[in-house]
């Protein structure tokens, strides 16, 4: 069975866990604060899960999933994802993480950043424009009528798949929205945040999207 490492055990990191060991993943999480503050979550999990170092759960999943602030981005472990898949959920708070002119100017994207920190990765977008509830909440079945639908943007098609794949499995529709760079279309204060929205309406959103706001 597939293992996800999860580096960031806060809202999104723990109910993306949730959904995954609900879908048979085994999940390998981790904090900043270490292993032995995950003990309830774990419990909770059940036996598909076990706590570890960012380290750790970098080296024992198939993939990743990296969920930490973005003034923290430059902590995550590059040695033990190179050759691997990282779906990036980071968002730019700049009342939390202080200013990044890069981004400000509309000249960098969060996932662009994390791509540039793990250069032997292959970073795609994913999970960062719902709330974090509703990541266990408001799935469907394929084929689903007005199925809600999520963006994925990478560099690298297999890394777009995959995030296709298992939203697919979470149980939503995926739109992608092209390379690392076009990721910014789909963060804070787009359109198409934290909005319920089907593949056409998601679509819609992307492309009037403002560069920067």
């Amino acid at each position: 069975m597939t293992t996800i490492g999860i580096i960031g055990a806060g809202h999104i990191g723990s109910q993306v866990a949730r959904k995954a060991v609900e879908l048979g993943y085994d999940v390998v999480i981790s904090n900043s604060r270490g292993p032995e503050t995950l003990t309830d979550l774990v419990a909770e999990l059940g036996p598909k899960a076990r706590a570890a170092t960012a380290a750790e759960a970098a080296a024992a999943g198939d993939f990743a999933v990296v969920t930490v602030p973005l003034k923290n981005y430059k902590d995550v472990p590059a040695e033990p994802l190179a050759g691997k898949i990282v779906i990036d959920t980071n968002n730019y708070y700049w009342e939390r993480d202080g200013r990044v002119p890069a981004l400000d100017n509309g000249e960098a994207t969060t996932s662009g950043l994390l791509q540039e920190h793990l250069p032997q990765s292959k970073v795609a977008k994913g999970f960062n424009h719902i709330m974090a509830k509703d990541i266990t909440t408001d799935g469907t079945p394929a084929g689903t009528d007005n199925r809600r639908a999520l963006a994925t943007a990478s560099d690298y098609p297999e890394a777009a798949e995959l995030v296709t794949n298992l939203y697919n499995e979470f149980g939503f529709d995926t739109v992608n929205a092209g390379p690392l760079e076009e990721s910014w279309r789909v963060e804070r204060d787009r359109p198409a945040y934290v909005k319920r929205q089907n593949a056409a309406e998601l679509k819609d959103n992307l492309a009037k999207a403002p560069r920067t706001v």
